[in-house]
This record gives C-alpha cells, structure tokens and sequence, in this order.
C-alpha cells in the first residue's frame, strides 16, 4: 500500500447552492447547500441550526448507527444518511466541500444522488492549488461478516472501480450486479438509482413511525409478500394516494425503473458515499457481494486505519545531499530560536499545507550532558519542540515579516514516542495542515523520522504573535 501525490489538482464548488427537500426518516423540511472548502478539507458537513454550528467531519470513525442510512455523530452532534450526497460529490470528483444542513438529516429527494449532482453542477467545479492524494492499493484488504454472509474486498487497479453483487433471497428481486469502471460515468450510470426497501421493511417502518418523508416517488418497493387489504389501507395513508397496485415486475405502481438492476446500481451508490469516509482518494478495484451500510462502513473504517498507519510510516524520500530550500542561515532569519535551542537545521518542502525539515543529532548537543550521563537519549519533548519548530516555519511563511514575529504553543495533543533518539542519527520533520492557518493560528498533524523509522508524532497547535 501506498499514500502519493498526484500531479492531479484538487477541487471544489465553485459557489454555495442550496436545495429544499425533506428527511426521509424525520419528515422535516430541510435545506441543504452545498459549500466551497479549502484544499486538504475533505468534506464535512455543518448543523447551522444548532449554536455554533458545529462541523462534523465526513469521517468512518464518527459513525454510529448504520440501521436506515449511515449516521455520523460527533461530541453529541448527528448527521443521518449522509450517504446519498457524499457519492454525489465523489462521483463528480470532487474533493473538499462543506454540507451546511438545518437539521440532522439531507433531504432525501428522489432517493437517489440525481438531484445533488445536478446542483453542484450547476454551482461548477473549480481547481485548487494543492495537489491530491491517493491511497493506492497494491495488496488485497478484505472485510466480511458472517452474520450476513457479506464481503468486501479491495485490490489493485489503475483507477477507482466498483462492482456491487446483491442477493437478497427473494424471487421479486432475484440476484442484480453492477459496475463502475470509471469514476466519471458515475452521473450517468449510477446517480439516479434510487433507494429500494421491501413491502415487510416498509411495514415495521411505518408501524413504529421511523418513515415520515417518504412517498412512492422516492422509493422502489419490491412486494415480498402478500398484499393485504389493511396493508393497502396503511400504505395510502402513510403515501397519501387515492389507490396503490403492484406492478406486473413484483413493485408498487407510481414508479419505472431507471435500469432493470437498479437496486444493484444504487447499492453501488451507497458503497461510493460510504466508503467517501475513508477521507483519501482510492486507487483500486472494490468488490462488494451483498453489501450495506453496516459492512460498508466498518470496511471504511479498515481502510482508514490502514492508511493512518502507512501515513504515519510514509518516510518522506528526501535526498539530504540536495540543496535545502532553507539553509541554517535562512531558518536563523525566519524563526527567533538561538542556540541551544534552535533544532532545526535545514528545510527541503515548503507549501501552504506542509513542510519537511531536518535536524542533525550530533553528542555536541547541550541536553546530552544530562540526559543521561553514560547513555544519551535525545529527549521526547526536544523532539516535540523541534517539529514544532518546523511547523513554525510554515505558519511564519504566512506573514510578510516573520522576523517580528514569535510562535506560541496553544495545544498539544496525542503525542507517542515509538523509537529513542541517539547522537549520530538524522531527524527528518513533516508537518502537515489538519485545518486551515487562520488568525495567526496553526493546527497540525507532526512526524519525527530517524533513520527511516517513525520516532514520534503529535497533534500540535500553535499561534504567531506580533512584538514589534
């Protein structure tokens, strides 16, 4: 497996849009719009109806509930079928965006994702400065779960690829397969396969009152089992129609099928907009037999831990003999650090949302004299500091004069140490943007590798002030 950076650039909506619709499962009226994002947001959906409108990152380790949809939670904070908009966005190859919603849940229009891709094609996509990355698969990753009898797997490919094979013992809808060869036919492929449930699903849904927006046009109903008077009587009711019949294909009236596999291309849908919360582009082929929101998301959840792990051992290739970017002197101009306290030595990348530096550990350093006599360790916290440092010179690359300014530390959070540190290794510093530079304030994710191993990471925050 392996993390890379494309010469792809990566984008986002041109301008907000909204739309207006209602919650499949709440019945309420809601509006949706989507939002441009700055590079490296990925996507996340904000509850402006709440005080503070609280973001919830599109993120496999928020979900919480895969019964009716996929429901993502954060700090007590709900986003419910979240499924059927992050295709729309995938689909059309989109990168960042956020989803700002007046309630939990995006309405669920026809069903499918046909109504969100129109809008964010209607609002236009634009190219951003940052490239992308991509998530290439070069082994096989499988997921499966006996209960159900559903599997996932993931292999090598060219491109994003997916095949969904759906069996759900019943003669109505027999066994469906779809594919998606290439991302770009997913508008007109894929988008406007709708949601499908069967007539025995429906029932215990409306009995206990968890289907409130619902009617026959966003909906497929596969008739299971026989339709009984009280049954007919319930669905008028609950679908607001004078009369309701099955068709001769096994489905309650009022609907044609966009495809004769429609429920396979739509469970294909739900596997893009699930697996959208991996948080990284895929390069590979995904093969999902009897697929779901629950083997979807735990799957999602797999990769994302996979790829955590390759990030955090993604040495970067740095040929230290190359001339750096910045050079001691250059670094002396920028940061206000001195002897013995300045760690960093040389700097070799440097954009808006990362930069890579290095530092020489030689037994000249200061600390070693105590720490410890006879067995020299370089302290975990210098090892912090100097990735702070580094990280100081890509929120201090913001401000015209650095020189009159200072780095202050506001947080640091999950920090680990996985190897010591010793006289005669070389320290290589990546520190990469988890947010946006905003005020002077800087949030991000840092790497210490020695001798290609990583030695320690943490999550740090820091703020620029001016003083003079």
């Amino acid at each position: 497996m392996a993390i890379i950076k494309t010469e792809i650039k990566q984008k986002t909506i041109r301008e907000k849009i909204s739309l207006t619709g209602v919650g499949l499962h709440t019945g309420k009226d809601v509006v949706i719009t989507f939002c441009p994002a700055p590079a490296n947001n990925g996507f996340s959906f904000k509850r402006i109806d709440l005080e503070g409108s609280p973001v919830i990152e599109a993120d496999a380790n928020y979900v919480t509930n895969t019964q009716r949809g996929t429901c993502l939670e954060k700090n007590g904070v709900t986003i419910q079928t979240s499924e059927h908009v992050l295709a729309a966005l995938v689909g059309l190859d989109v990168d960042n965006a956020i989803i700002e919603l007046n309630a939990s849940e995006p309405p669920i229009m026809d069903g499918s994702s046909k109504f969100f891709v129109e809008a964010i094609e209607k609002a236009g996509i634009v190219e951003q400065d940052d490239f992308r990355e991509e998530y290439v698969v070069n082994d096989v990753v499988s997921y499966s779960d006996e209960e159900s009898g559903s599997e996932i797997i993931i292999m090598p490919s060219k491109e994003y690829q997916v095949t969904t094979m759906v069996d759900f013992g019943t003669k109505v809808l027999g066994t469906q397969n779809a594919t998606l060869n290439h991302i770009c036919d997913f508008k007109e492929d894929i988008s406007d396969s709708r949601t499908f449930s069967f007539l025995h699903e429906l029932e215990t849904l409306l009995e206990h009152g968890l289907i409130k927006g619902g009617d026959l046009n966003n909906a497929i109903v596969y008739v299971d089992k026989e339709l009984s008077a009280q049954t007919m009587e319930k669905l008028k009711v609950a679908f607001n129609k004078d009369s309701i019949a099955i068709k001769p294909n096994g489905i309650l009236d009022n609907l044609t099928l966009h495809h004769p596999n429609e429920a396979a291309r739509h469970k294909l849908l739900d596997v893009i907009g699930d697996l959208a919360l991996v948080g990284t582009r895929i390069r590979g082929k995904v093969i999902a037999n009897k697929p779901g929101h629950f083997i979807n998301t735990q799957f999602a959840k797999k990769l994302s831990k996979i790829i955590k792990n390759e990030r955090r051992n993604n040495v970067p290739q740095i040929d230290l003999n190359q001339e750096p970017l910045m050079d001691i002197i250059q670094i002396m101009e920028m940061l206000p650090h001195r002897q013995p306290f300045l760690l960093l030595d040389k700097v070799f990348e440097l954009s808006d949302s990362h930069v890579i530096g290095m530092k020489n550990v030689t037994m000249n350093e200061e600390f070693f004299k105590g720490h410890f006599p006879g067995a020299p360790v370089m302290p975990g916290v210098l090892i912090v500091e100097a990735m702070a440092q580094t990280g100081g010179i890509l929120v201090l690359s913001t401000v015209p004069d650095p020189e009159n300014y200072l780095t202050f530390f506001m947080k640091i959070d999950k920090v680990k140490f996985k190897k010591k540190v010793v006289p005669g290794d070389t320290l290589i510093f990546k520190c990469d943007l988890i947010t946006p530079i905003r005020r002077g304030i800087c949030h991000m994710q840092g790497y210490a590798y020695a001798n290609g191993h990583l030695c320690a990471e943490a999550e740090l925050m820091a703020q620029i002030s001016k003083v003079k």
